[in-house]
């Protein structure tokens, strides 16, 4: 089962892709935020490309586990992405998903300018790798 995961943010949207056995996540782009919201060509593309057969989304969640102050915005935008698109969705916890994609790409030799594109989506891909092993499981 192919998956797209989606790292909701302000002004990008960082998206990564399972691949057709649905066991290894990868990164795949980040888009500015507008582009996805309004179904630009280049979010239909990467639709087209992927074919998902559901969307997860990283749902900000407090260390404590209880959901972050901006969940609710980003259960709404989700929704309305996997509703223009008609595929399921679902949530995943993206605590710290982040700050362990910046330690990745510092590891690889990247300094915070050279880091800004790739944050999101490598963030997306290590939640989407959670939520694919926890179905393997």
């Amino acid at each position: 089962m192919r998956v797209l995961a989606l790292d909701i943010g302000e002004k990008r949207i960082g998206i990564a892709a399972s691949d057709a056995s649905g066991i290894m996540a990868m990164p795949v782009c980040v888009l500015p935020a507008q582009e996805v919201l309004l179904n630009a060509r280049t979010w239909r593309r990467v639709v087209e490309d992927c074919e998902p057969e559901r969307i997860v989304c990283g749902l900000p969640r407090t260390m404590a586990g209880e959901e972050g102050p901006q969940a609710e915005h980003i259960r709404a935008i989700a929704t309305k992405i996997a509703e223009t698109c008609d595929i399921p969705l679902e949530f995943v916890d993206e605590r710290l998903s982040s700050v362990e994609a910046k330690r990745m790409l510092r590891a690889q030799g990247l300094n915070e300018r050279r880091m800004r594109g790739k944050i999101d989506m490598v963030a997306a891909s290590l939640f989407l790798q959670t939520w694919l092993d926890a179905r393997q499981n």
